[in-house]
């Protein structure tokens, strides 16, 4: 259920970009913010396209980190793939929207991750 509405949720913002044709930019990385419920901390995280880092047993990878051409400071939008690192498969993989984390979250019980913006330089 989660994900269809996450689907149709893209969906519009798409078509709402096509109408309005607004020109997007690839950054050269991400800033992430990453949370430990359980400690309570935070730490940032900045990743180049194509790297991952370790934060405790998660292990995030960035493929690509895209923002509105004319507001690099706007919305930013990253593909991560997060897994843990004993796991084969991903805990999450897909877009997250840094002004809408909760849109696609990580679904972790004890770990958050999410997006800040796009890096450019």
């Amino acid at each position: 259920m989660i994900p269809a509405i996450v689907a149709a949720a893209l969906a519009g913002a798409v078509a709402a970009q096509g109408q309005d044709e607004k020109p997007v930019s690839t950054g050269t990385g991400a800033v992430l913010r990453t949370l430990d419920r359980m400690e309570g901390t935070t730490r940032d995280i900045e990743l180049r396209e194509g790297e991952a880092a370790s934060f405790h047993r998660l292990r995030i990878s960035l493929r690509e980190c895209r923002y509105p051409t004319d507001n690099p400071a706007g919305e930013a939008y990253a593909y991560l793939t997060i897994r843990e690192e004993t796991a084969t498969a991903p805990e999450f993989a897909g877009w997250m929207l840094a002004s809408s984390p909760a849109l696609n979250p990580l679904d972790h019980p004890r770990y958050d991750v999410w997006v800040l913006r796009c890096t450019t330089s």
